[in-house]
């Protein structure tokens, strides 16, 4: 938890602490007192003027005939995980229109009074220009002052002439199952709607990334909530709402928030320097099943099993493939979901006790972490020479964290692209961050010096670049300038 203080809300917000006893009378379906029906609504006072609605715009970029459709989602998540805060016909593989910008709407919070926005990654991701409308109608122009597509999270700043009404942080780790919450946010652009509903399950994960923790909730969200606030009755912030499970689209009662613990780590980093700090292990791991744990002698599942050990990572030669990890400095590991949340919320450098087991034994073992590979450490293929052909692409080599964060196996080989310049020829031929590059003309790529060589070489304009996406492989072609 961050020890940052908040000065937009006033001391006694505990008040509506009593209001948790609404679950009861919710669950029930018994009519609401009068009392608790104004403490719900004085909880909405205080905290509606500190949500405000993010309007994000980007161009047209044009599409090649076979480039994937860009408004279909992930994979993973089509028809299950919908995203919301997006362009209108952007669910679940349906085309989006090619002529005209493109605009997208989302909700955001005041995470400091001097003009500090806190929204989701996906809502201004590629965006031109990014406009904050407050809860009083005011209009400001915004800069990123940093995202992170590993918890979706985002932070924006806008200059102001008054101090704004800043939230506070509740404390999503002791938020109890059943628990009332409220969401405010601006579903469909309804700017300033409120939805309640409870806690209906922690811990979740939703095939997001290895970093990111959900809250479920039953609170009704739907598109253009995204990136919006969820309170607990305390008027606290514990989570950010960032996706919802649905065949159609709409709400139907299954949304998820990033944990507010999360959420206060990242964005504090995002605010540092723009970019988020994660620490690397270089292990690759795999839960521990009754199976394993029966063949291992082990009397309950539980803990990070070590399947691989990087070589060349801060790991070398101090864990071992068998393994079990079953902690990292104090924290637990339950399962393998446990450990990348735990490692990617600590610092590179910061030497790190893991407990684990070995043999049959508990020891516990010092690791110097090192740096999560991020677009900072990876190679631009972008010269300074006006006449070398660019792609206008930052990509990083394929190691073992680039293909946990992306979701590729080891019969994947390539380079990763880390992130795209605005109006580049790989964005006008619609390549995307997480792009697997495998090949260019006739070329395997392996390395990000070998895509830069394959550049330099190519005869063909345009060239054929053959790209993994989520585990398909297709054929683009791009114009190298």
């Amino acid at each position: 938890m961050s020890d940052r203080s908040h000065s937009g809300l006033p001391s006694n917000l505990s008040k509506w602490a009593g209001a948790s006893a609404l679950s009861a009378l919710l669950l029930t379906g018994a009519a609401l007192p009068a009392a608790a029906d104004a403490a719900l609504a004085d909880l909405v006072d205080e905290v509606s003027p500190s949500v405000v609605t993010i309007l994000a715009k980007q161009k047209a970029q044009p599409q090649p005939a076979n480039a994937p459709n860009p408004g279909a989602t992930d994979p993973r998540f089509d028809e299950f995980f919908k995203r919301f805060g997006l362009p209108e016909g952007s669910f679940g593989g349906t085309p989006m229109p090619s002529p005209g910008p493109r605009s997208g709407l989302g909700s955001g919070f005041v995470l400091e009074e001097d003009g500090l926005i806190v929204t989701n990654h996906h809502v201004v991701e590629d965006a031109d220009s990014i406009t904050v409308r407050l809860s009083d109608d005011r209009e400001y122009d915004a800069e990123v002052v940093g995202t992170d597509p590993l918890t979706d999270l985002a932070v924006l700043k806008i200059v102001v002439d008054e101090p704004l009404q800043a939230v506070i942080f509740g404390d999503s780790e002791v938020i109890r199952v059943g628990e009332d919450v409220v969401a405010v946010g601006n579903p469909f652009g309804l700017s300033s709607t409120v939805t309640t509903g409870i806690i209906s399950a922690k811990g979740r994960n939703i095939s997001a990334g290895p970093y990111a923790e959900f809250l479920q909730t039953d609170a009704a969200i739907n598109k253009g909530n995204s990136g919006g606030p969820l309170f607990n009755m305390e008027g606290e912030v514990v989570g950010v709402n960032s996706a919802i499970y649905s065949p159609s689209g709409g709400s139907v009662g299954l949304g998820f928030a990033v944990t507010s613990n999360i959420v206060e780590d990242i964005v504090a980093d995002l605010v540092d320097d723009g970019q988020v700090d994660r620490g690397w292990l270089g292990v690759s791991i795999q839960n521990v099943n009754p199976e394993i744990a029966a063949a291992m002698g082990l009397e309950t599942a539980h803990g990070a099993l070590v399947s691989d050990v990087v070589k060349g990572s801060p790991s070398e030669g101090i864990l071992k493939t068998g393994d079990i990890i079953t902690g990292f400095n104090g924290g637990a590991v339950d399962d393998s979901s446990d450990l990348p949340r735990l490692v990617g919320g600590t610092q590179s450098g910061k030497a790190s006790e893991i407990t684990l087991i070995r043999d049959g034994n508990e020891q516990t073992m010092t690791v110097t972490l090192g740096a999560h590979q991020d677009s900072a450490s990876a190679a631009d293929v972008l010269t300074d020479k006006a006449d070398d052909p660019k792609l206008g692409v930052t990509v990083a080599p394929l190691d073992q964290a680039a293909r946990a964060e992306i979701g590729v196996g080891e019969d994947v080989n390539g380079v990763v692209i880390k992130s795209l310049a605005p109006d580049s020829p790989a964005a006008e031929a619609g390549l995307r961050a997480g792009d697997v590059i495998v090949r260019l003309g006739d070329q395997e790529i392996e390395t990000p010096e070998a895509l830069i060589s394959a550049l330099q070489s190519e005869k063909t304009d345009p060239a054929l670049l053959l790209i993994n996406r989520s585990g398909s492989q297709i054929f683009v072609p791009v114009r190298i300038a």
